[in-house]
């Protein structure tokens, strides 16, 4: 009877951890994403002042007009130099458009609307102050990561569209930039049923879903707070391209280095190029791509169109043509592949295979540039305790 009785008393107890304990990992998980919310929140407003106050510096003048160009080359190399990564040229574009498509005027009555202190019809008095990027946080509900994404949507109602079901939704990025990509808005339109459309879209796919830890090191945010966290890519990925950068150089005399984070332009959206090299007995440049994570078809199809690229913008008359190389750097694997199609002759092609370094050599050097960069890593949270 007793032990009965201890049994039950157990049996309660358990059940009343787990649901205690339960309790606790949801409010943790909450709380996490409120704190990735808060920092997206101020992040995005700040990079709407940023482009607010850089269009209206080009515009007090006709000369910083048309050095616009110029001006955000020489901010960028200033900001970058007293906080870090997040402020390169690519990214000043992106807040500079970012203040063009949303208007002040609209930004400042969502404000005054907002504040019980002003009334409903917003005044210039209101238009002319000032917002400091805290107050403006509660315009922006979506991550800046999104206003990204939605920049490239270039129909007006398009985007708010997308804009307000990601609100109502509550999409991830992986799931807007999905919906933006199979064109969902102008497929709600045409369809007969439009709100079975909406409720289809607002459902997310296993692999769309965000977790909390995921929210806090978007790479958007560890910029912006400038944070070398261990789990983001972004310093792994800085590292093994200098390593790859100094192990081609050392195979030889033929590898001449030509340019890292090398951009192009492809319609209105910009690529970069990790590595560009020149090989002196192949003739040709050579572009190598470094993916962190699992090598896909798109990985060989972008290839393809930096290649194209070169080819036709970088390459001159006497040099052959271009070759590619996408390293894909695992956690516990590695991937090298070679784009060699689309090449003049399969003779140019053979020759390329034997010049350049084996798809196995390259393998071993990124499994084991990985395997020192983790103990390295190891070592230093080691010494920091």
């Amino acid at each position: 009877m007793d032990d009965s009785e201890n049994s039950d008393n157990s049996v309660v107890v358990i059940n009343d951890y787990n649901d205690f304990a339960k309790s606790i990992y949801e409010l943790v998980a909450s709380a996490r994403r409120q704190a990735a919310r808060s920092v997206n929140a101020i992040l995005t407003a700040t990079c709407w002042e940023i482009g607010r106050r850089v269009v209206e510096f080009e515009q007090e003048g006709k000369e910083r007009a048309e050095y616009g160009s110029a001006l955000l080359q020489r901010l960028s190399k200033d900001l970058t130099k007293r906080f870090g990564r997040g402020f390169g040229v690519d990214n000043l574009q992106r807040m500079r458009a970012f203040y063009l498509e949303y208007k002040p005027e609209t930004i400042y009555a969502t404000l005054s609307r907002k504040s019980e202190e002003q009334s409903h019809q917003i005044n210039s008095q209101a238009a002319a102050r000032i917002f400091t990027p805290k107050e403006l946080a509660s315009v922006f509900p979506l991550p800046w990561s999104a206003y990204v994404r939605l920049l490239s949507v270039k129909n007006d109602q398009a985007r708010a569209f997308y804009e307000e079901e990601s609100l109502r939704g509550g999409w991830s990025l992986r799931q807007l930039s999905r919906q933006i990509s199979s064109n969902f808005y102008e497929r709600t339109l045409l369809s007969q049923n439009k709100a079975r459309m909406l409720e289809k879209g607002s459902i997310p796919k296993t692999s769309e879903t965000t977790t909390p830890e995921e929210e806090i090191k978007d790479p958007y945010i560890l910029e912006f707070l400038n944070l070398k966290d261990e789990y983001s890519e972004n310093d792994l990925e800085e590292a093994l391209i200098r390593h790859l950068e100094t192990f081609l150089l050392e195979l030889g005399g033929d590898f001449a280095f030509i340019a890292r984070q090398k951009r192009l332009r492809v319609g209105n959206k910009w690529y970069r190029v990790d590595l560009v090299f020149y090989h002196r007995s192949l003739r040709c440049l050579v572009l190598i791509d470094l993916k962190i994570g699992e090598f896909s078809h798109a990985d060989a199809g972008q290839m393809h169109l930096y290649c194209n690229y070169a080819k036709e913008h970088w390459t001159r008359k006497e040099e052959n043509s271009p070759v590619g190389l996408i390293l894909c750097a695992e956690k516990d694997r590695a991937v090298a592949k070679y784009a060699l199609e689309g090449l003049p002759n399969k003779i140019l092609a053979s020759e390329y295979q034997v010049a350049l370094p084996t798809e196995k050599e390259l393998v071993e050097e990124l499994l084991k540039t990985r395997r020192l960069l983790d103990l390295r890593q190891a070592v230093e949270m080691k010494d920091g305790e």
